[in-house]
């Protein structure tokens, strides 16, 4: 067969009409299309609806495996099956996304109340997936038909499927507050939500509650809702204050720790074993992470890490020495671990009108008692027109007996049946076209008694049903009898209903003795000029025999205990905190400071001490400014860190000094400023204060602040020369004068360096 010649279809030679060009500035096209993206981000896939609690995929998961008469009491299809069905008709998006998303309403530890009952591998809490879908099986559970309950009743709006062909849920008619219930977590463009799974039963509680007394307040809510109730239990340790301020701003979080139990092993010996670790905590990343801080002697209290969990979660740690008590244990084990997490509250949700909103516990409620009870009234008001066409038939079929013999003539010998019984028994239409369809065995002396039975029953219903509609009270009293009767589901006494998660109140150990539970041992801190951090065994002596990395040098050098907390003064006017035990050790040149604590990378050490608790010091800004301050005043158990000296734009902090614990008339301070004017006045006229800007300690035309420092009339001043002595300025009282004052050129022989150079302990 002879080949053809292939040719190339010809372009288009029709050049665009002018009206299809659309001339617009880039910024504003871009500007209104990005703003497209963010709301379809934020209402269709990141936040969830505050009446259903559901996005968009989740309410077509279970909407689809409704349409697939996948119920509870049914039996089980391929994840495949409805994955398939919910992409195909509803949700236009990656089959992986619909299946991670319906894997998450099957998981027991991801969600309070499954929504999805599944069989197979769904994954477990050690963070290990789900098998592929064509591997599990799915279908409903008794909750998520709780939430289905009457959508084929017109109790709530429909909208067409993304291609036209069908209808879909705007929202579910939610039996039971989902949205607390199973909370939800989302991140869109420019907004996020984070909402933690609450207990049921409190939650319905609370809502008869606001029910009885609309103007209720939160606090009088929290007697119901203790606080969140996390699948995986665990103990909140959040104060109540802090509860009830999330609660009513619908921001906040709470902290959570793992459930554990000491167990005697006999002759003084213990461990201590986990029953429960907070939410969203992967169990086998936190092995990891606890037995990666015993290795590197970070947690020295901790000699072991087990896992002896089965179905039920069963960490085991064991202590080094039987002495260390148990609570201080593990408040170092919450400390540096995962086992002690913060969930954080961002009620931020899609209202009524599809608005986001931030909203409290009361809001929410709220709403969804108004969703409810619009599901009421539109239901009540859809049975009514049922029951209306109901009792036209049965009207007609109760006028057909009554003329039984006539309606068999008619039927029998008129042409035009229909229209002859609608004339002759003034029928309607379709009351006509049900007497015809009517089959013979109804026309029994029995189903006459049963019609005017049903006839009867439909009209108390209507009556009910028409006074339910005109009464606001009746209402909410129906509302009130349908919540109670769902809280039957979730009972408290019941597994799915119980509380698991525990509110309480935090041990009170404040300072846990680190004596306890380090070793205590001599080491030397060794910080850098660009700030790497570490420590060498014992107290090293020779300074020069300390290595740094290429380009840098030292910076400080500190004698310490491995029980000691390290501080440290930055010139961004932060002191941050370190415990020593836990800085890196080794051969090597250590590690970053800024990966232990938030410090920005302008910022830089200006001081280094091992903390004592009762001493004060003298703290200066380069502009001038300075004040005393406590040093338990100091203290930071943040790696944010402590601000303490609020430094002015274009200035740093310069001077962190030690001062006597008691000053009296007989204490002076001495300032040098970088014009090396030097100034000398009693430390009376500089406050203590614990957070400030502090006063001017001395003023310039040029330049600022160097150094600053205390000392008494009785020894004197003293500085550091450039070859290490010490120096005492007998003559310092010519330089005697008020604080603010300018001062005057410094003494001959003072430091070029204009520092009175390292403190001498």
């Amino acid at each position: 067969m002879a080949r053809t010649k292939k040719t190339k279809p010809a372009k288009s030679t029709t050049p665009a009409k002018p009206e299809d060009i659309l001339l617009e500035p880039f910024d504003e096209a871009l500007s209104n299309r990005y703003l497209a993206y963010a709301l379809s981000t934020i209402t269709s896939r990141a936040l969830p609806d505050v009446r259903d609690g559901l996005k968009p995929v989740h309410r077509r998961i279970l909407y689809a495996m409704r349409q697939m008469k996948l119920n509870a009491s049914g039996s089980f299809k391929k994840s495949a099956k409805v994955v398939g069905e919910v992409m195909g008709n509803f949700h236009p998006h990656g089959d992986q996304a619909i299946y991670d998303a319906m894997v998450r309403l099957v998981q027991d530890f991801s969600v309070r109340v499954p929504l999805v009952d599944g069989q197979g591998n769904f994954g477990n809490i050690d963070g290990d997936n789900a098998a592929a879908m064509r591997y599990t099986e799915s279908r409903l559970t008794e909750a998520a038909q709780l939430l289905l309950n009457g959508i084929d009743e017109d109790t709530v709006d429909f909208r067409e499927t993304y291609d036209g062909e069908d209808n879909e849920p705007v929202v579910l008619p939610a039996a039971f507050p989902n949205l607390l219930a199973n909370g939800a977590t989302g991140i869109a463009v420019g907004m996020a939500t984070s909402i933690p799974p609450h207990n049921v039963a409190e939650l319905i509680d609370a809502s008869l509650h606001l029910i009885k007394t609309p103007n209720a307040r939160t606090q009088t809510l929290l007697n119901y809702v203790k606080g969140p109730d996390f699948p995986t239990g665990g103990v909140c340790v959040e104060d109540a204050a802090s509860m009830q301020e999330a609660y009513e701003t619908g921001r906040g979080g709470f902290r959570v720790r793992a459930r554990w139990e000491r167990e005697d092993l006999g002759r003084g010996k213990y461990q201590i074993v986990i029953t429960e670790i907070p939410f969203q905590v992967q169990k086998s990343k936190l092995i990891e992470k606890i037995a990666d801080l015993i290795q590197t002697k970070k947690m020295q209290a901790v000699a072991d890490v087990r896992d002896e969990s089965a179905e039920d979660i069963r960490l085991i740690l064991e202590p080094r020495s039987g002495n260390v008590d148990p609570a201080a244990l593990m408040e170092s084990v919450f400390k540096l671990t995962d086992l002690e997490s913060r969930f954080s509250l961002n009620l931020n949700v899609l209202d009524a009108t599809g608005a986001p909103r931030v909203m409290g516990l009361r809001d929410v409620l709220q709403a969804y008692l108004d969703h409810r009870k619009e599901v009421l009234v539109r239901g009540a008001k859809f049975r009514l027109e049922k029951i209306a066409r109901r009792l036209e038939i049965l009207d007609g079929f109760l006028i057909a007996y009554l003329n039984l013999d006539e309606v068999i003539r008619i039927i029998r010998y008129e042409d035009e049946p229909k229209a002859q019984m609608m004339k002759t028994f003034k029928l309607s239409d379709i009351q006509a076209e049900a007497i015809l369809n009517m089959r013979l065995r109804a026309l029994r002396k029995l189903e006459e008694m049963a019609i005017k039975t049903e006839h009867k029953d439909l009209k108390k219903e209507q009556k009910t049903l028409r006074a339910l509609l005109k009464s606001d009270d009746a209402q909410w009293a129906k509302i009130s009898d349908q919540l109670r009767e769902v809280r039957k589901v979730f009972d408290p006494k019941s597994d799915l209903g119980r509380r698991r998660t525990q509110i309480a109140d935090a041990p009170d150990i404040d300072d846990i003795d680190l004596e306890i539970l380090v070793e205590k041992e001599p080491v030397t801190a060794v910080i850098s000029e660009k700030g790497w951090v570490r420590t060498m065994r014992g107290h090293v002596e020779d300074r020069k025999a300390i290595k740094y990395k290429d380009g840098d040098g030292e910076g400080f050098v500190i004698h310490a205990q491995t029980t000691d907390k390290l501080m440290l003064f930055a010139t961004n006017g932060k002191f941050y905190s370190l415990d020593v035990a836990m800085l890196p050790g080794g051969r090597g040149h250590g590690e970053p400071i800024r990966l232990m604590v938030d410090m920005g990378n302008d910022d830089a050490i200006t001081a280094a001490f091992v903390y004592q608790g009762m001493r004060k010091f003298i703290v200066a800004s380069s502009s001038g400014h300075g004040f005393i301050v406590a040093e338990q005043d100091c203290l930071s158990n943040t790696r944010k860190g402590k601000q303490v000296l609020n430094v002015p734009a274009g200035a740093e902090a310069a001077v962190c000094r030690p001062a006597p614990s008691k000053m009296d008339a007989a204490h002076m301070i001495a300032v040098v400023g970088d014009n090396k004017k030097f100034l000398v006045f009693p430390a009376a006229e500089l406050p203590e204060m614990s957070r400030g800007k502090g006063v001017v300690l001395q003023k310039f035309q040029k330049g600022g602040l160097s150094d600053a420092k205390v000392f008494s009339r009785k020894d004197g001043l003293t500085w550091t020369d450039r070859s290490g002595r010490i120096q005492t300025v007998e003559g310092w009282k010519p330089y005697l004068g008020k604080r603010a004052q300018a001062g005057r050129i410094a003494p001959k022989g003072f430091p070029t360096s204009k520092s009175f150079g390292p403190d001498q302990e």
